[in-house]
């Protein structure tokens, strides 16, 4: 008996001092890898224990993959400005060896498919330019959360890709051009402040899922750009059933005074839901003077936009 309990003392000594190690990713050497990539591949399929993977100052130009059941990883950054991940592919570039040019997703700089994934003080980047879309972030998984992130691109520049996957987004920037947050998921935006560029003529494209209530919900964002005045719609609908809410949100000139388009199809009109709930700045035109189909909403309709009751019971602000 005696020998089975120094054993499995021994074993959970073992298994604590693996918690505690230190996951660091430096260039020079001096960290556990070199890589980002390396790091991620380590991580075991089916983990349940959360792995924080701290990554230097730098920037890694690295074509990234975290595969689905690596789950539970943390990457956090020296500073968000100095950790700089970055790619360049984008949607229609030929590969050598490859069987077809690369889709939008394929293209993109990194691709999350794991669930429980978070990144703090990280820049994500596409440097494609206008060559086409070509995403920073790809994020397939369940309850992704981003705080204090740079999203950096032009077109289809943060990709929330998972169908009616949940994902949290606060304190973070995001530019582009042309539908620079698109894609099927539910996605809570909170204190994020989205730039405009020239060039580019929508915001968002969601394309939410018809059995799911939630698409995109920006709280207290910002909304600003370089672009010329009245030249973005705030979003459009990709898929019929598309779904985007303001709360209380600031916007610039930028925004157009019809506020949303319902991307050439009438039945759009009907079948998507945008909506907004005291919105402010100059791009917050009067009511009468956004698009008819769209929604404001009353005081008690938008107290039932809650991160929460969003993203169906899981509430990424509550620390467990």
């Amino acid at each position: 008996m005696k020998k089975i309990l120094l054993f499995c003392f021994f074993i959970l000594v073992g298994a604590g001092m693996l918690r505690a190690q230190q996951i660091t990713i430096a260039p020079d050497g001096s960290g556990t890898y070199r890589t980002i990539q390396a790091a991620l591949d380590a991580v075991p399929l089916d983990n349940r224990t959360p792995i924080t993977i701290f990554i230097k100052n730098g920037t890694y130009k690295e074509k990234l993959n975290l595969g689905k059941k690596r789950n539970f990883v943390k990457l956090v950054g020296e500073s968000v400005e100095g950790t700089v991940l970055v790619y360049d592919d984008y949607n229609g570039r030929v590969v050598e060896g490859a069987a077809e040019p690369l889709g939008t997703s394929e293209a993109s700089s990194f691709r999350v498919f794991a669930n429980n994934f978070s990144a703090e003080n990280i820049t994500f980047q596409n440097t494609a330019g206008l060559a086409g879309q070509a995403p920073a972030m790809w994020v397939y998984g369940d309850k992704a959360q981003f705080r204090n992130c740079r999203f950096l691109g032009f077109r289809d520049t943060l990709y929330v890709y998972g169908y009616g996957s949940r994902q949290y987004y606060k304190d973070c920037y995001i530019e582009g051009t042309t539908d620079y947050i698109l894609g099927s998921g539910t996605a809570w935006f909170e204190n994020c402040t989205l730039f405009c560029k020239p060039k580019g003529t929508c915001i968002m494209a969601p394309s939410t899922p018809d059995t799911v209530t939630f698409g995109f919900v920006l709280q207290r964002c910002k909304i600003v750009g370089d672009a010329p005045d009245d030249s973005y719609f705030l979003a459009r609908p990709w898929k019929p059933f598309g779904k985007t809410v303001l709360l209380n949100c600031e916007l610039s000139a930028v925004v157009k005074a019809k506020g949303w388009d319902h991307w050439g199809k009438e039945d759009n009109k009907q079948d998507a839901f945008f909506a907004e709930y005291k919105s402010k700045g100059d791009g917050a035109a009067k009511p009468k003077q956004r698009a008819l189909w769209s929604k404001q909403l009353s005081p008690q309709q938008a107290a039932l936009y809650t991160p929460a009751t969003a993203l169906r019971g899981w509430d990424p602000t509550v620390v467990e």
